[in-house]
């Protein structure tokens, strides 16, 4: 007989573990679930990546998040969730990808890579950085195309083309333009994202200015060739030569999951899941929903920051709910 869990967490990013560690906190049999490692999204930002928030906003469970600076790294942040993990001694599988999720009389069944499960309640904690919004042109699967960015080392003397006018775009093309790459940028725009941290985008609004990066405004990528990209412009197509593609063009949920349970999408462009604000459930009862996922595809409307008192909110509403059902 499979151990019967009173919550299953689906996701160990910063949310999911704050779910954990709420979960742990009130006494209820709990199981978080995640693919990859620990703060799996953190883990794959770029290598250099500052946080936007400042690190005491970061703070959950009453554990200090210190930083050099105020604005903390990746790898502090990764340092700082590391600590919370064994500083709780969370139940964690890593490595184990859910693959379905369905009803039954007792709850939910949960089948991953390596086992099964049975659960009373499901939280949704998955985040957004897993999937890639896809240019869908020609020559998008070519080696040479990465939706992805880590570190600028690989792109030294080579011709690269950005793709995206949001941070993480800029972020790649300042990088490699200093580390000598010949850097061009596709925005749909006039210009880059006015979100755009406020210390870096007049680093790159005077590198377009300046002409050491060339940014193809109000354009598209047409295509993608071995050695060249075909860019439709306000003024016509454009061919340049290039080496590779970094497609910063944004990520979305994996509504795989939610579909799978009936969680109902809105049917605007958001495409935001149904759940109530005062608890987090969604409309599929038992079934709630934490962090950024809660978004839809408008993955700038949650954070970390605003985020984690979604775990409070969700299991005080799961330890009432198993309360009433005995």
């Amino acid at each position: 007989m499979n151990k019967q869990y009173d919550v299953l967490i689906i996701g160990a990013g910063p949310i999911g573990l704050a779910c954990g560690v709420e979960a742990q906190k009130a006494g209820l049999v709990y199981l978080i679930l995640e693919k990859g490692a620990l703060t799996n999204s953190i883990y794959n930002y770029p290598i250099n990546m500052r946080f936007f928030s400042t690190s005491e906003r970061l703070e959950m469970a009453g554990i200090p998040f210190m930083s050099v600076e105020n604005k903390p790294t990746r790898t502090e942040a990764l340092e700082y969730y590391r600590r919370i993990f064994t500083h709780f001694k969370l139940k964690v599988n890593l490595y184990e990808g859910v693959e379905t999720l369905s009803k039954i009389p007792e709850g939910f069944e949960i089948k991953t890579t390596k086992s099964s499960y049975q659960t009373k309640k499901i939280v949704l904690a998955t985040g957004f950085y897993d999937l890639p919004n896809l240019m869908e042109v020609p020559g998008e699967d070519l080696p040479k195309v990465m939706h992805y960015y880590k570190e600028p080392w690989p792109f030294i003397e080579q011709k690269v083309l950005v793709v995206g006018g949001a941070n993480s775009a800029v972020d790649a093309a300042l990088e490699c333009w200093r580390k000598g790459a010949e850097v061009s940028m596709v925005l749909l725009g006039e210009e880059v994202d006015q979100n755009v941290k406020y210390w870096v985008r007049p680093d790159i609004m005077n590198r377009i200015k300046e002409g050491s990066i060339k940014a193809f405004t109000k354009s598209k990528v047409k295509e993608i060739k071995a050695e060249s990209v075909v860019i439709t412009t306000p003024d016509g197509e454009v061919e340049i030569e290039n080496n590779f593609v970094l497609a910063m063009t944004g990520y979305r949920p994996n509504f795989g999951l939610l579909d799978q349970l009936g969680v109902e999408l809105s049917l605007d462009e958001k495409r935001q899941p149904c759940y109530d604000t005062a608890n987090q459930e969604s409309n599929v009862p038992g079934v709630y929903l934490a962090g950024v996922v809660c978004g839809g595809l408008n993955t700038r409307e949650f954070f970390i920051e605003n985020s984690i008192v979604h775990a409070d909110s969700i299991v005080s509403d799961i330890v009432s709910k198993l309360k009433d059902e005995g």
